[in-house]
């Protein structure tokens, strides 16, 4: 039986590293005081906090394409109808069969959005990694039990008037009144999410380009020295915490401080 909406806002269809469900209480407050207004998320990731929101209007962005491929066909009313092995020869296989499909030009198919996603419950961690080929490269996770999910047909109506890109932040057009959540990839030596990483020169570019913003932002990051000393030059205002983070491909799971930065609100 598929799950109903209200399950589908509590549980984010992917397993993300980095997940941020865990702030969506800090978020809602603002959200609610400016609601109605369309909720931006320049990087997207796993949607636990547009889930959380649940915005009748969103621009979601990510410059993950296969990530925005698989959102794309939940809002089609993805039906996978193919069954799922929590084995380690059938997930290389599938591996290997997901990986060709980018090789072809066929990675916007529903193929291999439900690729995507068996391979992001099945792989390690919840690690989404490419090598410089472009390869999915994310070892096998070893869970114990997996309960996978085969019809999204749920979220076609919770995402009915959200619009899911793939470009590069520098290239999303924001309205006046939009409020921005944005979570860039952490200051960490870690950044092999996508392709050409995400260095020091996008982490100034990204706090700049929210601060000329008219709109509420709120900046999520690691509380790194440089991150609060850039944040606070800027005019936002900070609120450190205590959270588990996947920051490593370890998956070091310890308490790490992190920065929510705000502005307009």
């Amino acid at each position: 039986m598929a799950e109903s909406v209200a399950t589908s806002r509590a549980g984010p269809p992917l397993k993300w590293a980095g997940g941020k469900r865990w702030q969506v209480p800090h978020v809602s407050p603002y959200w609610k005081e400016v609601g109605g207004r369309r909720l931006v998320e320049p990087f997207a990731g796993g949607l636990a906090v547009a889930l959380g929101l649940m915005p009748e209007r969103a621009l979601l962005n990510d410059v993950n394409p296969h990530l925005i491929n698989f959102y794309t066909w939940l809002k089609r009313g993805l039906v996978v109808a193919e069954s799922f092995e929590n084995d380690e020869k059938a997930y290389y296989l599938n591996r290997s069969r997901f990986n060709r499909l980018l090789e072809t030009g066929e990675g916007s198919s529903a193929e291999a959005a439900g690729l995507f996603y068996y391979l992001n419950r099945t792989g390690y961690n919840g690690l989404c990694r490419f090598n410089r080929s472009g390869e999915f490269n994310v070892p096998f996770g070893r869970y114990r039990i997996i309960n996978y999910r085969y019809d999204f047909t749920d979220y076609a109506s919770v995402f009915a008037n959200w619009e899911f890109t793939t470009v590069s932040f520098r290239e999303l057009v924001l309205d006046p009144e939009d409020f921005v959540y944005a979570d860039p990839p952490y200051d960490v030596e870690f950044t092999a999410y996508s392709k050409g990483g995400f260095g020091w020169e996008d982490q100034e570019a990204t706090a700049r380009w929210l601060a000329r913003h008219r709109g509420p932002v709120i900046l999520s990051n690691q509380a790194t020295e440089r991150i609060m000393t850039l944040y606070e030059s800027l005019g936002f205002k900070t609120v450190k915490f205590d959270a588990p983070r996947n920051i490593s491909c370890t998956g070091d799971r310890s308490p790490a401080p992190e920065v929510l930065a705000t502005r307009n609100l």
